[in-house]
Formats: C-alpha cells, sequence, structure tokens
C-alpha cells in the first residue's frame, strides 16, 4: 500500500488550518519537530503539535530532528501522534525508546540520515514500526533528492519481509522521484512543496500516488 504524507514544513504557518484542510486526500501528516542542534533549523514543539492534532482530519506523523529523544518523544506519542520517529544518530538505546512509544499507543519509527549504514538496525527492526530513510540531509526542504541512499531501501525491503513496518522516505520527492523511491523498497513517502507549491493539491496528492503505485512491489 503507498501512503503519501504531505509535510507541513512546506505549508503557510499562518494559516496551518486551512492548508491542513486542503490535503484531506493525504494518507498522515508529516511534523517536522526541529530543534537548531540535532539539526541547523528551528521549527515547533509540542505546543503547535497540539494545536496541530486537535485540527487535523488527518493521523499525525511526528519526525523528530531533536537531540535528546529519550526526554522528549515520549509527550509526543502523549499527545496523541500515530507516529512518532526519532533519529538513530541522537538515540542512546533505540529500542527501549521504541518500546516506550508503542506503550503509550503511537507506532516507533527510526530515521536514519543518509550517511548512516542501516546494518546495525536490520536485526532490531521488529522494534519498529517505521524506519525512515533520509533521502537528503535533514533541516530543511527542497533539497535534492539522493538517489546513493537507494540501496538502504532496498536492504531494508528484503529485511522486512511481510511485517507490518512501514518504510519511508523524505526529501526531494516529487512526481519523478516518487517511482525510484517505490521501485527500492519505499510504501511512505513524505512530500513538502511537491504538493504545497500547487494549488489544486488534492490532484497532486492523487498524482504521487499513481506515480508511486506504478512502481511499487
Amino acid at each position: 500500500m503507498v501512503r503519501i504524507n504531505p509535510s507541513i514544513l512546506a505549508a503557510d504557518f499562518v494559516n496551518l488550518e486551512r492548508d491542513l484542510g486542503t490535503i484531506a486526500a493525504a494518507d498522515l501528516v508529516h511534523v517536522d519537530v526541529m530543534d537548531n542542534h540535532f539539526v541547523p533549523n528551528l521549527t515547533f514543539g509540542p505546543q503547535m503539535v497540539e494545536r496541530i492534532q486537535a485540527v487535523s482530519t488527518l493521523p499525525l506523523d511526528v519526525h523528530l530532528m531533536i537531540d535528546d529523544p529519550e526526554r522528549w518523544a515520549p509527550g509526543y506519542a502523549e499527545l496523541g501522534a500515530f507516529s512518532v520517529t526519532f533519529h538513530a544518530e541522537a538515540v542512546r538505546d533505540a529500542t527501549a525508546l521504541a518500546r516506550r512509544l508503542r506503550e503509550i499507543g503511537a507506532r516507533a519509527g527510526i530515521a536514519l540520515k543518509p550517511g548512516t549504514p542501516v546494518e546495525p538496525y536490520l536485526e532490531l527492526l521488529p522494534e519498529f514500526d517505521q524506519v525512515l530513510v533520509m533521502t537528503v540531509e535533514p533541516g530543511f526542504g527542497g533539497q535534492e533528492f539522493m538517489a546513493e541512499t537507494m540501496p538502504k531501501l532496498e536492504l531494508l525491503r528484503g529485511a522486512v519481509g511481510d511485517r507490518d513496518i512501514w518504510l519511508q522516505v523524505d526529501g526531494g520527492i516529487d512526481e519523478d522521484t516518487i517511482g525510484i523511491a517505490a521501485e527500492a523498497g519505499a510504501d511512505t513517502f513524505v512530500a513538502g512543496s511537491a504538493v504545497f507549491r500547487f494549488d489544486d493539491r488534492s490532484a497532486r496528492i492523487e498524482l504521487l500516488r499513481s506515480a508511486a503505485e506504478k512502481h511499487s512491489h
């Protein structure tokens, strides 16, 4: 199954509720939380995510690009986020944090930067509900897709087998690159400007969905 998760990093922050209403055709809303430490950008924190949770008709897919996720990630699960993803590079004990998130009731995700190898995490896969392969360096929207990250997805796809673990890509995803990622094994796609820079966002979501479906396994 193909999932399209528009990233509100590309939305109009002043008219966020309005913009959330324009992506009802999507599967989840991707919410990028950045702390200006783990990545060189600052977005928003729990208060903002709580408000998004209150007005969004879609479940929240929260991506924590922050230091010390052990301290902060459980709070996002407690706000009702459907899925909470933390970074492999920032966490001390990925398994313990994933279990804590699941206990609270969220899906637990782990994210890997482009330079982070996936092999050390393959045997931990049953602990996670989602693996996010970053297809750009995290921090800013609108960057170019890094095709050299695709072998990681292929390895993951082989290792996941028939488990219900979503394989997500984030960064530079548009109607051209989404097929490449789907071909490599991704099933969950974060798209920012490829959705929000157009007026008819429903049409964009459907375009991305069909481009991914054409190439998905």
